[in-house]
This record gives structure tokens, C-alpha cells and sequence, in this order.
């Protein structure tokens, strides 16, 4: 396990609070031994984290790497499905093709699923003789960093760990579907082709890519009120490091707009994946997590909490 220096050098580099110690002892922790306990093999292991926006999944992700990397020597690679945006162009040319809202990144769609299917694949069999360059998409500028900027790993590899928001999400039935859910389905989705055909996406290639994980871990927000207002907090950082060039920075304003795109597959998610993960980390709303629950066929065997 990591010591209580490199626990110290974790928190100042990610601008974390004190009481993150308590999580790490607590939650982190016992979940980086579960994730050894389940790998059986020398395969590399395919791990999910989802979660609402502002929930702390790169922070656990990247917490998961240091552990394994530093306390076991694994070879770990996180993967954020947000670097796997379509570009601005590809999303202008869906929009103009399907619906207008699909301008707008995050919803299952304006993703290239192709490209992270691929990737996936290629670091499973990845070894040592060979180079991988992971895309990285630039959310302040809202388009993909040159790829001669992307960094390029080696393999072989031990964990691949996949984080974002609609990681495992489930397709909604039609029925479900028929009703808009808040202002901007109301006013700019009235006839539904918008949310049919993210539902249509995510019932192909992201299910095709999910079932593939071996284990998904659930960040499980109170509500949809305090992902409004966690995802508000992430672009006043993001501004706040960005002082020049920061198109993609939102105002207050846009981030309530943003953030109901997002509104019907997050409402689901709450529900349905709650009940699917093999862990659910319960946080409240101030982000302290309340309890982690695992399912009976990948519970730790130091016990729940």
C-alpha cells in the first residue's frame, strides 16, 4: 500500500481537502484490495467507474493507479471516455445530419466509440515491444488535442480502467422515452429524435464496449440538485486555470443548460445502476462518501462498510 508521504503528496497534488485521508483509509483503500482480489489471470483486468458529474471519478481512478502502481507494480491506464469526444467538426456534421442538440458534447453519441473499442482492445494485447498514443480532448477549447501531443504508453498492461459519466448506462424503454423530462427536451426535443437516437447509441456500441467490463464501480450522487451543483463547481475551476483561450468555459447560466442534457441518462443511472454495479459508493452532499457496498460475488473479504 502507498505510505502516509506518498497519501500526502496525493492530496496537495490534487487540491484535496484533510478529510480526504478519512476517505482513502475508509473507502479507497479497501477498494484497491478488491480490485486485486478479483484479477485472476495475467489478462488485463477492464474495470468501469461511473458516475454524475462532480462525483470524483478521475480522482478515484487516479488514486486506483498510484496504489496499484506504486504499492504492487501494476501497469495501470485510465481512460476517460471524455477523451473519446467526437471532434467539433464530426459534432457539427451529426447535428446538421440528426438533431441540433447533438452539437453538444457528452450525451452516448457524440462520442467515437469506434476509436475506444479500438484502444481498449489494442492495450489488452499491448506489450512491451509496442507504442500506444491515448487521445486527449480539451474540454476548454471543446475539441481533440493534436494527437502528436497525446501521450504514448507501453505496455503489457495490468488494469485498464475506463471513468466516466454514462460508463455502463443502460438504454431507457420507448415508453420512457415519450415524455421530455425537463426545459430543454420540452423546447428543443419535442418530437423526441434527440433522445431516440442517444438511446439508440447507447443500446449499440456502448453496450457492446460495457458488457465487456469485468466490474463497474457506481459513484452514487444524493440527487440531481447536487450534480447541478458540482459540475457548476468544475467549470469555476476549469476558468480559473484557463485565463486565456477558454471558449469551451461556460457561465453559470450555460452550465444549467449543459447540465440537462445530461438530466434523463443521470436520473437513470441513480436508479439503475445502484442496483447493477458490483460497487456502489454512497456519497452525500458534500461528497463524503457514506458507505461502499459490494455485491456477494465480489465483496472484499475484509467486509463492507
Amino acid at each position: 500500500m502507498l505510505t502516509n508521504q506518498q497519501i500526502e503528496e496525493f492530496i496537495s497534488q490534487h487540491r484535496l481537502p484533510d478529510k480526504f485521508r478519512n476517505l482513502i483509509e475508509v473507502h479507497y483503500s479497501r477498494l484497491v484490495s478488491w480490485v486485486m482480489q478479483i484479477k485472476h489471470s495475467s489478462e488485463p483486468l477492464f474495470i468501469g467507474i461511473s458516475g454524475a458529474q462532480g462525483t470524483g471519478k478521475s480522482t478515484l481512478a487516479a488514486f486506483l493507479k498510484l496504489a496499484l502502481e506504486l504499492g504492487e507494480g501494476w501497469r495501470v491506464v485510465v481512460l476517460s471516455i471524455d477523451d473519446f469526444y467526437l471532434t467539433k467538426h464530426q459534432r457539427k456534421q451529426l447535428s446538421e445530419r440528426v438533431h441540433s442538440l447533438l452539437q453538444t458534447r457528452g450525451v452516448p453519441g457524440t462520442h467515437d466509440m469506434q476509436m475506444l473499442t479500438k484502444c481498449v482492445k489494442q492495450l489488452k494485447i499491448l506489450d512491451g515491444e509496442s507504442e500506444l498514443p491515448l487521445p486527449r480532448f480539451d474540454k476548454a477549447l471543446d475539441d481533440r488535442i493534436d494527437p502528436n501531443l497525446w501521450p504514448v504508453i507501453t505496455g503489457p498492461i495490468d488494469l485498464v480502467i475506463l471513468e466516466g459519466w454514462c460508463v455502463g448506462s443502460m438504454p431507457q424503454s420507448k415508453d420512457a422515452l415519450l415524455q421530455p423530462i425537463n426545459l430543454l427536451e420540452q423546447e428543443r426535443d419535442d418530437s423526441g429524435v434527440w433522445r431516440r437516437y442517444v438511446n439508440n447509441q447507447l443500446a449499440g456500441s456502448y453496450a457492446s464496449l460495457f458488457r465487456k467490463l469485468d466490474a463497474l464501480v457506481f459513484l452514487h450522487a444524493p440527487n440531481f440538485r447536487s450534480v447541478h451543483r458540482w459540475r457548476l463547481k468544475q467549470e469555476q475551476k476549469l476558468a480559473a486555470v484557463r485565463s486565456h483561450n477558454s471558449s469551451g468555459v461556460m457561465s453559470g447560466v450555460q452550465v444549467t443548460d449543459f447540465i440537462q442534457h445530461y438530466e434523463r441518462l443521470t436520473r437513470e443511472n441513480l436508479v439503475v445502476l445502484s442496483e447493477v454495479a458490483d460497487v456502489v459508493m454512497e456519497l452525500d452532499d458534500n461528497h463524503d462518501c457514506m458507505r461502499s457496498n459490494y455485491t456477494s460475488r465480489h465483496e472484499p473479504l475484509t467486509g463492507t462498510s
